[in-house]
């Protein structure tokens, strides 16, 4: 990642604390992690950036989480403006399309293979395989 482009960051952000780890992330409540990527690297740490400006923190269904992965890539793409920086509207769908994956493989009913819905506690339910009168 371009030195002057995460010391402009920084000193843009001072209120979140920037540190080196395995991976892209945002902990909660001020510390985004840089990752090794090398591809898209502007990107993705606007992307945790844009969850952190945001204050996301925890979510209660799944879906929720989906929603706030698109709300942070649109603060990123609005931050990149600042910055010069172009996002790439594919990689960002290719990023989002982990999370539509992850929900719809765990959403899908181990039995019948039918789409479940999400009960505000966070259990799964089958219309098909369970009893719902």
């Amino acid at each position: 990642m371009d030195q002057r482009f995460l010391n402009r960051i920084r000193s843009d952000f001072p209120k979140f604390k920037f540190v080196d780890g395995k991976k892209f992330a945002f902990r909660p409540p001020r510390t985004i992690v840089i990752g090794p990527e090398k591809r898209q690297c502007e990107s993705l740490l606007l992307h945790e950036l844009g969850h952190a400006t945001l204050g996301h923190k925890n979510f209660k269904l799944d879906v929720e989480r989906l929603k706030m992965e698109a709300s942070a890539w649109e603060k990123a793409k609005e931050i990149a403006k600042n910055y010069d920086i172009s996002m790439d509207e594919e990689f960002i769908q290719d990023e989002l399309d982990t999370y539509r994956d992850w929900l719809h493989t765990k959403s899908r009913c181990k039995k019948c293979g039918l789409t479940c819905f999400q009960t505000q506690d966070g259990v799964y339910h089958c219309p098909r395989c369970e009893n719902l009168s």
